[in-house]
């Protein structure tokens, strides 16, 4: 079985965060072909592109859906295979990192000098514990071959806060 291929939109190229959000997906995909996987995740892939070719909902929504099907591809070869993209680790212990190990040794630190207000100085220090952590796991991934030849970049979507 081989991995469909995403269908060129022509409306895709007139909004900059769907341009991007789809030729990400589309380097995904082709990093996919690259590799020998399992026939069942192949399905779930080809159903996710026959979901985004088949999609005829305009600019936003079709970039929250490619993002969703980008999102669950990647829980699910991670779950399956263990095989991330590049600097996904890192990223994901950087934010772990914070806090499990910031926000506590702020909280000590705070205590210690009798002023809570210096527990913000334990954020860079998990940060950087938890990018150390992560980057290890990268590495180790790197070294097994469980490594996609792609960085998936967020800032392309747009996130609101209210």
């Amino acid at each position: 079985m081989e991995i469909k291929s995403l269908r060129k939109k022509s409306d895709i190229e007139q909004d900059k965060r769907l341009h991007k959000a789809y030729t990400q997906f589309e380097k995904l995909v082709t990093e996919l072909r690259k590799r020998e996987l399992p026939s069942e995740i192949k399905i779930v892939i080809n159903d996710g592109i026959e979901e985004i070719n088949t999609s005829s909902k305009p600019g936003k929504g079709l970039r929250k859906q490619l993002r969703k099907t980008q999102t669950s591809l990647l829980n699910l070869l991670e779950k399956q295979l263990k095989v991330a993209p590049k600097n996904h680790y890192r990223n994901t212990w950087l934010a772990i990192g914070m806090g499990a190990f910031g926000i506590p040794f702020g909280a000590v630190f705070g205590a210690i000098m009798g002023n809570m207000g210096l527990i913000g100085i334990g954020l860079p220090i998990g940060m950087a514990v938890g990018m150390v952590i992560g980057s290890g796991m990268d590495k180790k991934a790197i070294e097994e071959g469980r490594q996609l030849d792609i960085e998936i970049n967020y800032y392309c979507q747009t996130v609101r806060i209210q």
